[in-house]
């Protein structure tokens, strides 16, 4: 008992005493004579003492330059108190030695104190983006008239710079020409910190290369030199299997099928790309793509694009198309194409068909058409979050061509020349919700309008890139869209796991019911490796000619070696 009355006496003779010699510490301050005072509480003095810095710095920034700050202490409280004291306006700025046209530009600064201020931050931009990236400007003849101020600018352009030939570097086969043209910086144009930029933001979006280190700039003799140290990204393909069947039409030979996949990018260093795939999984059946591109054709800004295709299905028909593209980039991230198509297909042998004409007949059809893409992907190759559209639109005239083994009069009332237009449009968008996880999606659709259009000249898909769980090109429409949407689960920077489900609806009026909506669910792995990309899809799909059972599921199953 007596020690807890010590304990008690200790505490009332020492404890209070301490609580009540704690000190409290206020910032007090005004935004302007006439407006309310404003209170903060902090923990220290150190942290009273910073915040009233901040405080005054702010309002000086404001136009309050005869602020005062006075401290009042006590036992028990430490306080600053911040008078702003009167407001400061330019009342008149006149130009001084600013040019004339950089003047009419940017208008007459305002009243505001910071305005002047602002106004010569806008000049040196502007005086960059024009060659001059050492100007400088100044206040100058600063008066003080009660609350009002007056000054004038002075301004120093400094050298006029332009841009000298680049330079690059790395582990990289890019040619400097090309990297010149691409990004733009042309040699003896003024220099402009803004092209500078635009042209970081275009490697870093090529394809072919990527950066490896922080641009560098050297100004020499009136000359501003950028230089690159690039990295080329291994994006080359090259994947096939080849097989030997027996031919069944020729007894005693063997049939080669099999497929091949090749893709050479940026050959030579100077965006020149080709390509070649082909496909022939049956003995009647087979496809064959072939695509060259060349950049920046005869040193101006288009691009030039051949491709040639062929498609020969079964015993029916065979089609081929050629097309000629020429490309032009609008942006940092749009592309404008304008194309010619000329397609034609020809049946295959003789036509069993005599009381009417077949579903497919020979044709041929020239068309022009218009392209666009804008690419907002924060990665050309394995992006995760941004959106890509792509659309198109091609008018021509087709002309059906009389096949001599079908009756003459079966193209009676059949009009043989007649204008026929096609377009398509892509919207893709990838989300990135955490960094282990990430959503894919996808719609697409294409139309063809036509008074006769036949089975051979309709749209194919299905398969890896469309519609899963189906065979490669297994769907014939004349109109089609499908969404394709995936949950993303990352292993690796550019490995995941996925689940997936495609939802698509075609209309072919040679089928009946003409309207089909097939879909399809599954899953997946896409793996990337040093050697190249793995990737595993398991699908299960459901439409008008294939049941959902196991037993027509599909597994796709690649390897692209990339080098």
């Amino acid at each position: 008992m007596r020690a807890l009355f010590l304990l008690l006496l200790v505490w009332f003779s020492f404890g209070i005493r301490y609580c009540l010699s704690q000190q409290v510490f206020w910032v007090q301050w005004k935004e302007g004579t006439e407006a309310p005072s404003k209170f903060s509480s902090l923990s220290s003095r150190l942290a009273a003492l910073h915040f009233s810095d901040s405080i005054q710095n702010a309002l000086k920034d404001k136009g309050f330059l005869q602020l005062e700050a006075k401290e009042f202490s006590s036992e028990d409280t430490f306080k600053i108190n911040i008078e702003p004291g009167l407001l400061f306006f330019w009342k008149e700025v006149r130009r001084g030695n600013v040019p004339e046209d950089l003047w009419l530009k940017l208008g007459v600064p305002g009243n505001s104190y910071q305005a002047p201020y602002h106004w010569m931050d806008r000049l040196i931009s502007l005086a960059e983006e024009k060659g001059y990236p050492f100007a400088k400007v100044s206040l100058d003849s600063v008066r003080l008239e009660g609350s009002f101020l007056f000054g004038l600018f002075d301004y120093e352009e400094g050298p006029w710079i332009t841009w000298d030939s680049l330079e690059v570097s790395g582990d990289t086969k890019t040619q400097r020409r090309y990297l010149q043209q691409f990004s733009g910086l042309v040699p003896g144009a003024s220099f402009s910190q803004t092209a500078l930029e635009k042209s970081i933001q275009k490697i870093r979006r090529s394809p072919y290369f990527s950066l490896a280190s922080v641009p560098q700039l050297n100004f020499q003799t009136k000359n501003a030199k950028p230089s690159f140290e690039l990295k080329d990204r291994k994006i080359n393909v090259f994947d096939g299997i080849i097989g030997l069947i027996p031919n069944q039409n020729q007894p005693g030979t063997m049939l080669i099928t099999g497929e091949l996949n090749l893709a050479l990018y940026h050959l030579g260093g100077k965006g020149r790309d080709f390509s070649v795939q082909w496909q022939r999984l049956n003995i009647q059946s087979q496809t064959l793509e072939i695509n060259a591109k060349e950049s920046f054709l005869f040193r101006s800004p288009l691009d030039l694009q051949l491709d040639f295709s062929l498609l020969k299905q079964d015993s029916s028909f065979v089609n081929r198309t050629f097309q000629v593209d020429f490309g032009y980039r609008l942006s940092d991230t749009g592309y404008l194409r304008f194309f010619n198509r000329r397609q034609s297909g020809d049946l295959i042998g003789n036509s069993d068909q005599t009381a009417s004409l077949p579903p497919a007949l020979d044709y041929r059809w020239n068309q022009y058409g218009l392209g666009v893409m804008f690419d907002w992907l924060d990665d050309p190759v394995f992006a995760r979050k941004g959106v890509k559209i792509i659309s198109e639109f091609s008018l021509g005239n087709k002309r059906i061509v009389e096949n001599t083994s079908i009756p003459e009069e079966l193209y009676q009332g059949l009009e043989l020349a007649s204008p026929q237009y096609q377009g398509s449009l892509s919207v893709e968008k990838h989300l990135y919700v955490k960094p282990f996880w990430g959503m894919w999606l996808r719609g697409y659709g294409s139309f063809m309008k036509n008074e006769n259009l036949f089975l051979n000249e309709f749209f194919r898909f299905g398969g890896l890139k469309t519609i899963r769980g189906f065979n490669e090109k297994f769907f014939f429409a004349d109109r089609y869209a499908f969404l394709n949407l995936e949950q993303r689960f990352y292993v690796g920077q550019n490995s995941y796991l996925m689940v997936f489900g495609d939802l698509g609806v075609l209309q072919n009026p040679y089928f009946s019911p003409k309207i089909d909506r097939p879909a399809s669910f599954g899953m997946g792995l896409n793996l990337d490796t040093d050697g190249g990309l793995f990737s595993f899809v398991f699908g299960l799909g459901q439409s008008n000619a294939q049941p959902l059972s196991f037993s027509y599921s599909r597994i796709h199953f690649g390897y692209l070696a990339r080098f």
